[in-house]
């Protein structure tokens, strides 16, 4: 009869488990649906702004031809048109054919990766560094120092000195120089007689 209750139990236990198994899996399809509609209409948004930009560099490159600068213009122009591909590529693409372009682009090109990587780490170690000293000083209550400084460190106040406490100076200088000894030649002294 125990093995009965047991074999029960662990049947209970192994249903309980898939059943929370397979939530934990609906919750994490869930999730990563949301993180890709998210990801979708982020980059699509920013294809648009994206074209925009290059639609405003291609009114900059008319105003320069207008102006009779060609050479600008032509640099102009092949910005927004640089732009224009990246704000279409943006827009176009899915977030899992974004990914695999750029998986591809680390396996073509380890070393951009790297140091993109790197320049990524810089710049975060240099933001931290600012925003811990800002902490510092709120927490210190500096926080309104406009230059973004660590205060300065004041002298401390002059010592009021006592006349217990003596000021000793160095002797002021003569115009006179300072007389030299004479050597003082010993006499013969007389003996008293006997």
């Amino acid at each position: 009869m125990a093995d009965g209750s047991v074999g029960e139990a662990q049947e209970k236990a192994q249903e309980v488990a898939g059943e929370a198994q397979e939530k934990a899996r609906d919750a994490a399809g869930k999730a990563q649906d949301s993180v890709r509609q998210q990801v979708d209409q982020r980059s699509t948004q920013a294809g648009e702004q994206v074209t925009s930009t290059a639609q405003d560099l291609r009114s900059v490159g008319e105003e320069l031809r207008k102006q009779g600068k060609d050479t600008p213009a032509k640099l102009a122009d092949q910005a927004a048109d640089q732009t224009e591909k990246v704000g279409s590529y943006l827009k176009d693409k899915g977030p899992d054919e974004m990914l695999h372009d750029v998986e591809d682009f680390g396996r073509q090109r380890p070393w951009a990766v790297l140091a993109g990587g790197l320049v990524l780490g810089v710049a975060a170690a240099r933001f931290l560094k600012a925003s811990s000293r800002n902490r510092y000083q709120q927490r210190s209550g500096n926080g309104s120092s406009p230059s973004g400084q660590l205060p300065r460190r004041t002298a401390a106040p002059p010592v009021n000195r006592s006349a217990v406490e003596p000021v000793v100076s160095p002797p002021p200088p003569t115009a006179n120089p300072t007389p030299t000894a004479t050597p003082v030649t010993p006499t013969p002294t007389a003996s008293p007689a006997p």
